[in-house]
């Protein structure tokens, strides 16, 4: 008789996962678990650098805001530039985000830096509804026209800092 005691504990956490896949909810609550882990400092984020600089990097390419407006990457080249791919379904990035959020205003007076957040949905309407939802101040675009070799990359989230010479 066990096993249906055992049965029932399974149905109910595939339900509860179920339920949050359904919804949505559960790369908000990965995002926030995420992010709640490394505040603690119990697991460190994989971090890699790579000097650019804007000689190395390739400005061309094009991005769409989520005003519908044309955004060109060579716009960008007079300035050091953070560059974020991310995804609304990324649970590491929801839970970077917060963070580059409060980067971006405490640099926000700084006329040599920009900050552009790429999102990476497969639909525009994702990205710009996760980005709309919340109430961040950091300028985000969509990789409607793809991705430039500079900004192809294995894995989610990245960002990239590329410096003026």
């Amino acid at each position: 008789m066990d096993w249906k005691k055992e049965a029932k504990s399974w149905g109910l956490m595939l339900s509860i996962l179920a339920f949050l896949y359904f919804t949505g909810l559960l790369p908000v609550i990965q995002g926030g678990l995420q992010s709640l882990l490394l505040s603690t400092g119990l697991i460190k984020p994989k971090l890699e650098s790579v000097a650019r600089l804007d000689e190395d990097f390739d400005y061309s390419g094009y991005f769409l805001d989520f005003q519908g407006n044309r955004i060109a990457l060579e716009d960008y080249r007079e300035k050091t530039l953070l560059i974020n791919l991310w995804a609304s379904w990324c649970g590491p990035c929801r839970a970077e985000m917060p963070h580059l959020s409060e980067l971006y205003k405490s640099l926000d007076d700084r006329q040599d830096i920009a900050f552009l957040m790429v999102g990476l949905d497969q639909e525009y309407a994702k990205s710009k509804d996760f980005i709309q939802s919340k109430n961040w101040s950091f300028p985000a675009v969509h990789a409607s026209f793809g991705l430039n070799s500079s900004l192809r990359h294995e894995s989610i989230p990245t960002t990239l800092v590329v410096t003026r010479r």
